[in-house]
């Protein structure tokens, strides 16, 4: 049987895939939206808020940047900066204060040498390079179907998937243990009220669905051609 780009189940898995970030990425927009117009009874905007938890676990040469992209916000290892967007870096809201100490959770990780991050800051070039050829290499695989050349690109593309894909169930304990971190850090430090934090937890929970939606569509991609592959 022929190995097929579009095959049915192969499409199936597309769409699945972008059913889930959709649904993600809806989930992602509808708790910051309810939760950005909550403000917190402190006051504090999310860069001071940043900036108090990482003082406290005595990261004082950590900055804090605004960024100017929407929902951009990112903790930079390599630069050991936090950026966080205008609505972040500014907001007095749970959303906002929500985001903010997630990246300060990541800073927190990498002064601990939290491993899975570690592994993460270094394999990403492998991965970013991966996630940009396989689709690439699995084409030229069934262009070149009925030449060993067809099965050798075959194989490759497997291999870089296989490293993207790894990346992305990296990402899972790294991402979730930073909302963790955050959600512990927000009470503990008296920026959030006990009964404010659940607005915050919910902010960060629907982030993680994205993540999560990711490395669902990838491993079930992998797996399929896995077993495509041994079928030929």
């Amino acid at each position: 049987m022929p190995f097929l780009f579009l095959s049915p189940p192969l499409l199936l898995i597309t769409l699945l895939g972008a059913a889930l970030m959709g649904w993600a990425q809806w989930r992602v927009s509808s708790a910051y939206g309810r939760w950005s117009k909550v403000r917190s009874r402190r006051g504090l905007s999310g860069a001071a808020a940043a900036r108090m938890l990482l003082d406290a676990d005595r990261l004082f040469d950590v900055a804090i940047e605004r960024t100017k992209g929407r929902l951009d916000d990112h903790y930079d290892p390599r630069e050991r900066v936090l950026r966080l967007s205008p609505a972040v870096y500014d907001g007095t809201s749970l959303a906002s204060l929500g985001v903010a100490a997630h990246e300060a959770g990541h800073a927190l990780q990498h002064a601990e040498g939290y491993a899975p991050l570690s592994f993460r800051q270094a394999f990403f070039p492998v991965a970013a390079f991966a996630s940009r050829v396989w689709t690439t290499l699995f084409i030229l695989g069934i262009v070149l179907a009925a030449s060993a050349m067809g099965k050798v690109f075959l194989v490759a593309s497997i291999v870089a998937l296989s490293l993207y894909t790894l990346f992305t169930l990296v990402t899972l304990p790294v991402e979730f243990d930073a909302s963790r971190r955050a959600l512990v850090l927000l009470e503990g430090s008296g920026v959030l009220q006990q009964d404010e934090v659940e607005g915050a937890r919910r902010v960060l929970s629907a982030a993680g669905l994205t993540y999560a939606a990711s490395a669902f569509t990838s491993v079930m991609t992998l797996l399929y051609l896995l077993l495509r592959v041994r079928e030929e």
